[in-house]
């Protein structure tokens, strides 16, 4: 059991420090209170989906690796630790749904034909669980994406194939936008791009350009759905090239005027993304970020509150970008239980944000003004060590949710009476 005086006299002797160096924590966790990640539904079966028949559920640059037992296998099943997962995270969130996840009946609705109608229980679900909605097209995982091309491909009916199925996915999100009075942020990725050293990039480029000026000829009110669109340093089979490379969509998105996804999986090792948020944002409006780890390479490991993180937490509050950046979470791991991943990158994202609240932001811009880099770079370690741990708790208790690690043993509890069960 939590000691709840405990966690109040520590809170209330952080708050102390805090408030000698000048941070508001009232404030800061009002903040905190607002920011609404997206969970991606697609880590609770491992990117599986419910197509069926015969859905072809491999292919287009993703792998999951890992066979943990207890993943759902229906749509009920994936509803229900949802739930579990959004139980152990403070605060209100939003979930992220891929095409493939719609209720289709028994017969196969192909991507082209997909409909508002397959997506109503998620609607109905999200009103019910007081959540909001977004989306993504599935251009993977399809025998028309065989070939490793789609939008961008040479052959005219598989290319008109995959715009139909953006064009109603975009309709599909200003609908759930329009049911749940927020807008649905539908993001584009595709898998294409080619193993080894292509001849012809220009025609794939100029065609996936004509492609998408298709795809968004139809334009929906903000205040139901926007459009984002996520690029890609490399994928399994796009080693050498891909046409959606981050360079590729900025420009579409800025001459568009659609949102820019980056993902933190998807640039060079060393690349910073954190720094390219204060670049975008002085042409864009808003920027979709992908919150994922990838280990040597895009590997979609569970996210956790490493330097990576953090830098890109201090960057959206220090470039006071919270009201202009959405926060969505990409990984898949079937090598552990499925909802305890969840909780972990929901909750080290969400740490990576208080700390970055809790920075003493005005004194480190004056002292930066003054030219004083020795107290700007001191003043910024010694914020390393002040008591975040104590607020996390006390604002994890606030909004009732289990703070420390007693959430583990939630999750371990809930593995037994519910996940264990099941027979994949």
């Amino acid at each position: 059991m939590t000691n709840d005086s405990e966690i109040k006299r520590s809170y209330l002797l952080a708050k102390e420090r805090y408030d000698r160096i000048g941070v508001n924590i009232d404030g800061v966790l009002e903040k905190l209170k607002n920011i609404s990640l997206s969970l991606h539904c697609w880590q609770g079966d491992d990117l599986g989906g419910f197509e069926k028949p015969n859905a072809h559920l491999e292919g287009g640059g993703i792998q999951v690796t890992g066979n943990y037992p207890g993943k759902a296998r229906t749509i009920d099943e994936l509803r229900m630790d949802l739930k579990k997962a959004y139980s152990l995270i403070p605060g209100l969130h939003r979930l992220n749904l891929h095409a493939i996840y719609g209720e289709f009946g028994t017969g196969l609705v192909d991507r082209n034909e997909i409909s508002p109608d397959h997506y109503k229980g998620w609607i109905d679900w999200a009103k019910q669980e007081n959540l909001k909605l977004d989306f993504n097209a599935t251009c993977f995982s399809h025998p028309n994406a065989d070939s490793g091309f789609t939008l961008s491909s040479k052959d005219k009916v598989i290319r008109e194939f995959w715009i139909e199925h953006v064009r109603r996915c975009r309709s599909i999100s200003a609908y759930m936008g329009q049911e749940l009075k927020s807008p649905c942020i539908h993001n584009l990725w595709i898998p294409d791009g080619t193993k080894d050293i292509p001849v012809d990039r220009w025609t794939h480029r100029a065609l996936l350009k004509e492609a998408l000026d298709k795809v968004y000829e139809t334009e929906y009110n903000p205040s139901k759905m926007k459009d984002s669109l996520e690029s890609k340093l490399f994928g399994i089979g796009s080693e050498a090239f891909v046409v959606g490379s981050h360079e590729f969509y900025m420009g579409y998105a800025i001459s568009k005027g659609k949102m820019l996804c980056l993902d933190l999986g998807h640039f060079h090792p060393t690349e910073s993304v954190a720094d390219k948020i204060s670049a975008i944002l002085q042409f864009l409006d808003e920027i979709l970020l992908h919150v994922s780890r990838g280990v040597r390479w895009d590997s979609d490991h569970v996210v956790i509150m490493n330097d990576e993180v953090r830098n890109l937490a201090e960057e959206i509050v220090r470039s006071n970008a919270l009201d202009n950046i959405h926060i969505a979470l990409d990984f898949f791991d079937a090598s552990m239980n499925r909802v305890g991943a969840w909780v972990i990158g929901a909750r080290a994202t969400l740490k990576a944000l208080l700390i970055a609240l809790l920075q003493p932001l005005e004194k480190l811009k004056n002292v930066e003004n003054e030219g004083d880099l020795f107290a700007r770079l001191a003043v910024m370690e010694e914020a390393r060590a002040m008591p975040y741990g104590a607020v996390w708790n006390y604002y994890c208790l606030k909004m009732d949710v289990p703070p420390g690690d007693f959430w583990i043993e939630d999750v371990h509890r809930y593995e037994t009476k519910v996940t264990n069960k099941r027979k994949n």
